[in-house]
């Protein structure tokens, strides 16, 4: 009797097993019912019909990668380079994804690999390097369009690696290495230029400035002559009015001042000018005087 009380607790465990389902978060059960679809049961739990209803596939809704094997991909210029591709999808409809295509990650292998080669295969080998995001783009939308049927949502697809052969590697290296001499000398000549320019700038400003300060210093040494000039010629001025007034104030005769005007032409030739002009008044002294040195002649002829 024991026995078979163990025995229908073995059964009534194996058909609760069956008949309960805990879905785990993010993941959904594909039923079938009699071989057919019948549901999809997301988390939690879920309650179906032992030996009625199976469980077809079990499918994750979470974000998956997939790695594209490297490929070697002609470019348009006949260069074989490899490209290592990384693709970013999400399923969407767990029921395509299950019933559209017999193996989903092996359609989205194939489908990456084939426009990989007919993308870059319409490039050339700077392209295809200086475009790595123009590629990744176009992979995307196509395989996003071309997956949508399969219930499958391709997010991102990347590029990781672009692998040229070795001998293109190397003429890269040594194309590289020139444009970087080239630009080193362009930079450097450049400098130079600059240097140049930037001294002789300042040459010329330093000539500037010394043709201004010369020019400062003449203008303040002729400013101050005229004004050494102008004070002499003042103090002159005064002592000659000094001299009138005195001589005015002492109310002179004529033969005085005809002898103060001898006298002055006396300092006046004495001077340093080539040539002297006399007044017309300082001719009649003059006449006078020669006058008045022949009558004194004659009287000491008489007094013989």
């Amino acid at each position: 009797m024991l026995w078979v009380l163990l025995v229908l607790l073995v059964i009534i465990l194996i058909i609760a097993f069956n008949t309960i389902k805990i879905v785990k978060q993010s993941e959904v059960y594909i039923i079938e019912r009699l071989g057919k679809f019948h549901k999809v049961a997301d988390a939690g739990l879920t309650i179906i019909i032992p030996f009625v209803d199976h469980v077809r596939s079990v499918v994750s809704l979470k974000q998956q990668t997939m790695d594209i094997p490297p490929q070697g991909v002609i470019t348009q210029d006949n260069v074989t380079i490899t490209i290592d591709t990384v693709v970013f999808y999400k399923i969407t409809d767990p029921a395509k994804a299950v019933y559209e295509i017999q193996n989903l990650k092996k359609g989205i292998e194939y489908l990456a690999i084939t426009t990989i080669r007919d993308i870059v295969g319409k490039m050339d080998l700077d392209a295809t390097f200086s475009s790595r995001d123009a590629i990744n783009d176009r992979l995307r939308v196509i395989l996003d369009e071309a997956t949508d049927q399969w219930g499958c949502k391709v997010d991102r697809v990347e590029i990781k690696d672009i692998t040229p052969p070795a001998d293109i590697r190397d003429a890269m290296e040594k194309q590289m290495n020139a444009e970087r001499n080239k630009r080193a000398l362009i930079l450097q000549a450049e400098g130079e230029r600059q240097s140049a320019i930037t001294l002789a700038e300042g040459k010329k400003e330093a000539a500037i400035l010394e043709a201004e300060a010369d020019k400062e210093a003449k203008i303040r040494r002729a400013t101050g002559e005229a004004e050494a000039i102008k004070k002499v010629a003042d103090a002159k001025a005064q002592e000659i009015q000094l001299v009138y007034d005195a001589m005015m104030k002492a109310n002179p005769d004529e033969k005085l001042v005809q002898l103060k005007s001898l006298e002055a032409l006396k300092e006046v030739a004495n001077g340093s000018a080539n040539k002297v002009f006399i007044p017309f008044e300082a001719t009649k002294a003059l006449g006078s005087l020669g006058a008045a040195a022949e009558v004194l002649k004659g009287k000491n002829k008489k007094e013989e």
